[in-house]
């Protein structure tokens, strides 16, 4: 990697990295705005993949449409009380498109096209970072320990946003160090020539691990929080095998588009999109795991 690519990607980190932190921390209000941005980022970036292909969706509804998905979880931030909402809201969007495809593509300009992509690419990241909203608050029970209960509170909301952020980037790391090393067999060359199945197995082993990591000494060791580290580890496994399918169906994106990454947001990273595609499923997994298994199923 040249001097100067690696100095971007250093830079990117070095304030990208302690904003999100500040954001999970502080929570919903924080986290919202901030969101809601990535969200109609990647949905820009997801249409700008469509139109090389010639689709031509209706940008500006998709773009508000994700966002709205964040903010309604900004107020909201509980599945219970915001599932009704976003499915309105949702359905309003669909039914939104389809008129606006009326007047703006019309016959010629692939309408059913236009409004499936635009849906989609709304859904996606809108629906994904409203996940990790209710993910920070998902309902934890007593305080366990002796941290002050907004402290302990903001540190639990935040380990359970650090799970799986941990096993997803050490997954991908486990992936592509193995995968250098060992890697002979190509796991789907016609989708990403890079990935090898040691690399997969490596993934998969490097999420297990991770779940383990999080769950034992940060959630229970650390914070107390009523969760088995087996399970943690389990979850890990499972979110693992998601990370690396969402990573897959992106690169079918951009292999379809024929670009290498799908923007430059991100100087040295690439696009929004690029970022977030692995998150984009693993973030609504771990919630569904972790609501399961430290919620009890009271955010389902």
């Amino acid at each position: 990697m040249a001097r100067s690519e690696l100095s971007k990607r250093l830079i990117v980190a070095a304030i990208g990295i302690p904003l999100v932190i500040a954001a999970v921390y502080f929570g919903r209000w924080t986290m919202g705005p901030v969101l809601a941005f990535f969200a109609g980022g990647a949905a820009w970036e997801f249409y700008s993949l469509a139109e090389q292909r010639g689709v031509r969706p209706l940008r500006i509804p998709g773009i508000v449409g994700a966002a709205a998905l964040v903010l309604i979880a900004m107020v909201r931030p509980a599945v219970p009380l915001a599932a009704s909402t976003l499915w309105t809201a949702s359905i309003l969007l669909l039914l939104g498109l389809s008129l606006a495809a009326i007047w703006r593509r019309g016959i010629g300009g692939q309408p059913l096209l236009a409004v499936a992509v635009t849906f989609f690419g709304a859904i996606l990241p809108g629906g994904a970072m409203a996940y990790a909203i209710f993910l920070r608050h998902l309902p934890l029970g007593a305080n366990t320990t002796e941290i002050a209960h907004e402290t302990w509170r903001a540190l639990a909301g935040f380990s359970l946003v650090a799970y799986p952020l941990a096993v997803t980037w050490i997954t991908d790391s486990a992936a592509y160090f193995a995968g250098k090393r060992w890697g002979k067999r190509r796991l789907m060359p016609s989708v990403s020539p890079g990935k090898t199945v040691v690399g997969g197995v490596a993934g998969l082993l490097g999420g297990l691990a991770a779940g383990w990591v999080v769950i034992q000494l940060i959630c229970v060791s650390w914070l107390g929080l009523p969760v088995n580290a087996g399970l943690g580890a389990v979850g890990g496994l499972l979110i693992a095998a998601v990370s690396q399918a969402g990573d897959l169906a992106e690169s079918v994106w951009k292999r379809e588009a024929g670009v290498k990454d799908s923007g430059t947001f991100f100087p040295g990273h690439g696009g929004i999109l690029d970022r977030l595609d692995s998150l984009l499923f693993t973030v609504p997994a771990s919630y569904w795991w972790l609501s399961l298994i430290v919620g009890g199923r009271a955010g389902w």
